[in-house]
Parts: C-alpha cells; sequence; structure tokens
C-alpha cells in the first residue's frame, strides 16, 4: 500500500507579525487532494489579504471540478482584472489525481520546485510568470508519477532568499540532492530540515515570508482506509490573570 504524506512549514518576515503566504486544501471531487500555495506581493496584512483571497478563488475552482489549469488561469484573470495589472502573485497547485494516477503540478513562480525519487535529484524551473502582470499568463503545468519513495517540493521564493543578508547561498538543490529517498523519511521530516537550514542561514530572522510544501509518496502499512490530519500553529492568544488559588473549591470565600 501506498501512503501519501504531506507536511507544511510556514514562517513570516522577522519583521512582520504575519505572513503573506496562503496554503490551502482540498479533496478532489474526482478522487485525490489539491494544494494551493499563493504568495502576495508584498508582506505583512496586505499581502496576506492578497494571497487568502486568490487561494480561496482557487479552491472554489477547483471544488466545482475545474482542471488545475483552468483554475490557474481564472484566478489570473481575476487578479489582473480586480487589479488592472498592477499587482503580482506567485500560485502553485499541487494535485494528488486517484484518476490518473499522477501527481500535477501547475506553477505560476519564477522559483522552481523539486522532485526526489530513487534515481535522485530532478529540477523543473521551466520559466514562469506570476499571475496578475500580464493578459495571457498561463501556468507551467507538470505530470508526474505517482510511484513510491518519491518527494516533491515546492516553496515560495522567501526561502531562496535565505542568506542573502550574509552573503550566503542557501543552495538547496545541493542540499536535496543528498536526501536518500530510498530511506522511507516522512515528508515532515525533509520539511523541518530545510526550514531549519534557511532559518540558520538567515540567523532566526527570515529575510522574508517562506512556506515549505512536501509531498512525500511512501510504502506504508496501515490499518484500512484510515486518513489522518495533523495541525500546529503558534498562537498568541489574549492574556489572562492569574487564578487566585484562594478561588479554587475548597479554598476559603
Amino acid at each position: 500500500m501506498l501512503e501519501i504524506e504531506v507536511a507544511v512549514a510556514k514562517v513570516a518576515h522577522h519583521a512582520s507579525g504575519e505572513s503573506g503566504d496562503t496554503l490551502e486544501m482540498i479533496e478532489r471531487p474526482g478522487g485525490g487532494f489539491s494544494f494551493v500555495l499563493v504568495d502576495g506581493q508584498g508582506t505583512g496584512r496586505g499581502a496576506k489579504t492578497l494571497s487568502n483571497l486568490l487561494a480561496t478563488r482557487a479552491i472554489s475552482l477547483l471544488k466545482d471540478g475545474a482542471r488545475d489549469g483552468a483554475a490557474a488561469r481564472a484566478v489570473h484573470d481575476y487578479l489582473y482584472t480586480y487589479r488592472m495589472g498592477q499587482v503580482a502573485a506567485t500560485l502553485n497547485i499541487l494535485s494528488v489525481d486517484f484518476q490518473s494516477g499522477k501527481l500535477l503540478m501547475s506553477r505560476n513562480n519564477p522559483a522552481p520546485f523539486f522532485m526526489i525519487d530513487q534515481r535522485g535529484l530532478h529540477s523543473f524551473s521551466e520559466p514562469s510568470t506570476p499571475i496578475g502582470l500580464l493578459p495571457m499568463t498561463k501556468p507551467v503545468i507538470t505530470e508526474l508519477p505517482l510511484s513510491p519513495y518519491t518527494y516533491v517540493v515546492v516553496f515560495t521564493d522567501g526561502l531562496l532568499r535565505a542568506g542573502e543578508r550574509t552573503g550566503e547561498d542557501v543552495a538547496l538543490g545541493n542540499f536535496l540532492s543528498g536526501w536518500p529517498a530510498e530511506a522511507g523519511r516522512g515528508a515532515q521530516e525533509l520539511t523541518e530540515s530545510i526550514l531549519q537550514r534557511a532559518l540558520e542561514l538567515d540567523r532566526g530572522e527570515p529575510s522574508d515570508d517562506m512556506s515549505i510544501l512536501t509531498l512525500a509518496v511512501l510504502p506504508r502499512e496501515h490499518e484500512r482506509g484510515v486518513r489522518r490530519l495533523f495541525t500546529t500553529l503558534p498562537f498568541e492568544g489574549p492574556t489572562w490573570p492569574t487564578p487566585d488559588p484562594r478561588d479554587a473549591d475548597g479554598a476559603n470565600a
């Protein structure tokens, strides 16, 4: 049996309280899953509002049965019309399509994406244009086999900027080339190792919003038909007053 693992790590620009990147997930009507990753122009609240708006529109189209490429074009047309060609965003749609038995990538992002399998590292860096700027923008679409020991790594451009302030290069291709696909390690382990490298180069202060999405196809033995989703996120909630121990049950009134 094959298991699909997906792990995501996001971190905001160190001077911003909120990342301008948005990731959404949807179960495809024909079977499978799609992951939409949008990087809005700029950083902070304005970029987040934009990326959230575009990701929501893409998810809505995919939920209605639109093909990935058609959804990407429609989101571009919306942004180009809405902001009159003055605002850009990058868009990646990574899908596991059970009907075709393939992994599909629709990419409007100058940053490449990578695949690792038992044959080694493969870089997909065909020229690709962000959405929103030019009227006839189309996504670069790639189909990959849904085979065991395959990892797909997708990211926003903030990852490639890691180390710029100190004159260092994240050298992501070299880093990923050492990943042992045949060992069958989990997607979360790979995602965390990439993030850790980037944060080390930025001295713990990211120079840009960065998001990393890793999908792994691995042979696993599991109980029949069980699907699981696990998410963690930091949250700064309201500051509650420290309880007075005298208010506890049994204490003096």
